[in-house]
């Protein structure tokens, strides 16, 4: 079940980021006129695909960033520079969201395993780990805070 909405979120992304509509319907979607799409471009703040011809082809995800940059800059008061770090900040915060849930990850299956491996160990010893001389008094000798754990064997 999860793998097929796995599937669908995948296909919604390609069609997402499809190159489908030329410079002039991208405009007319994101409401600009095209000069204003190959100057983002120029900048580095669109990036569209381009087809054997090398047509631009835009995707909905890209008139959805135009229509953004747009409303950064008219509404929000950002000049493009502004926008452009704005939009390196958001790229920057998703790839260590990314990292973050990879390490998040990787430390549940340490712990796993790290979970197994003492369950394991208990049993090949046949016994508990006790902690051992931790109530002891200090004026016999040992450091403050060590404590020994001997191994009681189980005699079957």
């Amino acid at each position: 079940m999860a793998d097929g909405k796995r599937r669908r979120e995948a296909e919604r992304r390609i069609d997402q980021e499809r190159g489908v509509f030329m410079i002039s319907v991208a405009a007319e979607l994101a409401e600009m006129h095209p000069q204003t799409l190959r100057m983002y471009e120029a900048r580095g703040l669109i990036t569209p695909k381009r087809s054997p011809k090398k047509t631009r082809l835009y995707s909905q995800a890209d008139v959805e960033r135009l229509r953004r940059i747009q409303q950064m800059t008219s509404e929000e008061g950002l000049n493009l520079a502004g926008v452009e770090t704005v939009l390196e900040l958001e790229r920057r915060l998703e790839r260590m969201r990314n990292d973050m849930a990879r390490m998040r990850k990787r430390a549940a299956e340490m712990e796993s395993r790290m979970t197994q491996e003492l369950e394991r160990l208990r049993k090949s010893i046949g016994g508990e780990l006790v902690p051992y001389g931790a109530y002891e008094p200090q004026s016999m000798g040992r450091a403050q805070g060590s404590t020994r754990i001997p191994i009681r064997r189980r005699t079957n």
